[in-house]
């Protein structure tokens, strides 16, 4: 008996690709909301404006409404240059949760771990999309990091922590939204039911 293959439609790998940046979002949630709990009043007050953001630079929608005007490989090209600034951040959030001054620091770092792999995971679905859709959508902007230092005392390492965990949150709500937009498109759904 001969095994039946065949192509994975791209409404189908946008569903998949929606469910991995649902999740990876909803990681980002939860680890930001665990910091949270124990989160210093000071360190409010001392916290950067998103604005500080690496990611910051790259001009995207604000809301779904605009989200809704732009093209599909601008789109795809904008999730994917977000996904790709992570990388690194999540490294180094990673590498610092275990020694992290917090009670959760070992949930923290399982989640990131988590993270990191759907990110992964979310990444290589994104590359398979670009293959299948319009080639103008293998644009990636540059969006250097160039973070590293947490700090020594206690506060400013929870406080840079919590400011990367909020910019990662921000920008997963983004890639969400847009893929969210990508498959209600690729369903043929009226864009207005978007």
């Amino acid at each position: 008996m001969l095994a039946s293959c065949h192509a994975v439609s791209i409404s189908d790998l946008l569903e998949r690709a929606s469910l991995r940046s649902d999740k990876l979002h909803s990681l980002s949630t939860s680890l930001t909301q665990d910091l949270d709990s124990h989160f210093p009043p000071m360190g409010r007050i001392l916290m950067p404006r998103p604005s500080m953001c690496h990611t910051s630079s790259l001009q995207t929608p604000n809301d779904k409404e605009q989200a809704l005007r732009v093209s599909e490989s601008d789109l795809l090209s904008l999730a994917r240059s977000l996904l790709q600034a992570w990388q690194g951040p999540l490294d180094l959030l990673s590498f610092e949760a275990p020694s992290l001054p917090h009670p959760a620091h070992g949930a923290i770092h399982s989640k990131l771990q988590e993270l990191r792999e759907h990110s992964s995971n979310l990444g290589d679905g994104l590359e398979v999309l670009v293959n299948k859709m319009d080639p103008s959508s293998q644009h990636i902007y540059d969006l250097p990091f160039r973070g590293g230092d947490m700090g020594q005392d206690k506060t400013s390492r929870l406080v840079n922590f919590n400011f990367l965990l909020s910019c990662l949150r921000r920008d997963s709500h983004k890639i969400d939204s847009f893929l969210k937009v990508l498959r209600c498109r690729a369903t043929k759904t009226r864009t207005d039911m978007c």
